[in-house]
């Protein structure tokens, strides 16, 4: 299950509304979900680390009322550095909340401006701090590498200071540059150059070494964790099994269809306050959808996918193109590191079309 916050640190007075409306929300869910098991649940998007807790308790309270969470074990909030102070997250832990995201990004201070973040490196070192105070003992940290003027010993430096703070769980991402950022408008005009795909491809490849050799191996692609503290809540994700979202922008599945809201706060309350469905788009996935997916997202993880999901004659024609690539080791199919660069380009290739 996710809840999905909307960024609303400068919306203060939109607080009480929007919880209002996403406990409505949850409150009028039709979907039956008699027959599923609730074991994670996510409190992220957007700055919900700024809620108060008695706000997260009203959700939770929502919640526990239209749902069975007795069999609930990971249960994660997301928080910005310097947006969530000791007192708050000893408050979200009392109330069950036992797993810490907290997005990093980097330690390069003229990085963090590039990326328009506004915590400082002390911030960070701060909010660590405080999760382990709080009581939290499962705490992931969220890096991203290939930016623009980063070099590989930023890259290096960023991931040895996280290993020093020894996280639980680290998430290691290539920057993706958004639509309609200050970013994407720099790129656009060239004013700031991406890196290559050559370069990108061969630092993740050295990430994935260096995060091995200590004591993070990766699980899937962008994922590393001490062995036993994956994140299980995206284990559901990529296994393609079901979950319900709630909130602006935030996505469900139940098997065979998808759904997610509509991304505007302002337009989320609205639907939900005259009680129409802030559902935005919807699509009912054919078996074949269903069964690439599985092969996509399962490729992407160590474990890999299971032989029978792919063609005979498509797996001897994937082997013959990416030559050091695909590994198969009893009923499973894997890619190896160097597989993995070109994960969606072989996925594709061993889908059934």
């Amino acid at each position: 299950m996710y809840c999905d916050f909307y960024s609303i640190a400068d919306r203060n007075d939109s607080i009480p509304r929007f919880i209002n409306a996403l406990v409505y929300e949850i409150e009028r869910n039709t979907i039956d979900s008699s027959d599923w098991i609730f074991d994670t649940l996510f409190i992220g998007g957007g700055t919900p680390s700024l809620l108060e807790p008695n706000y997260i308790e009203l959700i939770l309270n929502a919640l526990n009322t239209k749902f069975d969470l007795s069999q609930l074990k990971e249960f994660t909030i997301e928080a910005n550095p310097g947006e969530a102070p000791l007192h708050r997250l000893h408050d979200f832990h009392q109330l069950g909340i036992n797993r810490l995201s907290m997005g990093v990004q980097t330690f390069q201070p003229e990085l963090l401006q590039l990326l328009t973040r506004e915590h400082s490196i002390q911030d960070v070192f701060d909010t660590f701090d405080n999760a382990l105070q709080a009581g939290f003992n499962n705490i992931n940290c969220d890096l991203i590498y290939s930016i623009p003027e980063q070099t590989w010993d930023m890259w290096e430096k960023d991931m040895s200071t996280l290993i020093d703070l020894n996280p639980d769980h680290i998430s290691a991402y290539t920057l993706t540059v958004e639509k309609g950022t200050d970013l994407f408008l720099a790129v656009n005009n060239k004013s700031i150059i991406m890196p290559n795909n050559d370069m990108a491809g061969e630092w993740f490849l050295r990430t994935h070494e260096y995060l091995a050799s200590h004591g993070y191996p990766g699980y899937e692609i962008s994922n590393f964790s001490k062995p036993g503290l994956e994140c299980h809540h995206n284990l559901h994700y990529w296994n393609i099994e079901p979950y319900l979202g709630f909130g602006p922008s935030a996505h469900s599945f139940d098997g065979n269809n998808r759904w997610s809201n509509i991304r505007h706060l302002d337009g989320y309350m609205a639907k939900i306050e005259s009680s129409k469905s802030p559902v935005s788009f919807q699509e009912k996935l054919t078996p074949n959808q269903i069964h690439n997916e599985k092969i996509g997202f399962g490729l992407r993880m160590a474990q890999g996918i299971h032989y029978e999901l792919v063609q005979n004659d498509l797996l001897t024609k994937s082997q013959e193109k990416w030559p050091g690539c695909i590994q198969i080791q009893g009923n499973q199919i894997r890619l190896t590191h160097q597989g993995m660069v070109f994960a969606d380009a072989i996925g594709v290739d061993l889908m059934v079309q």
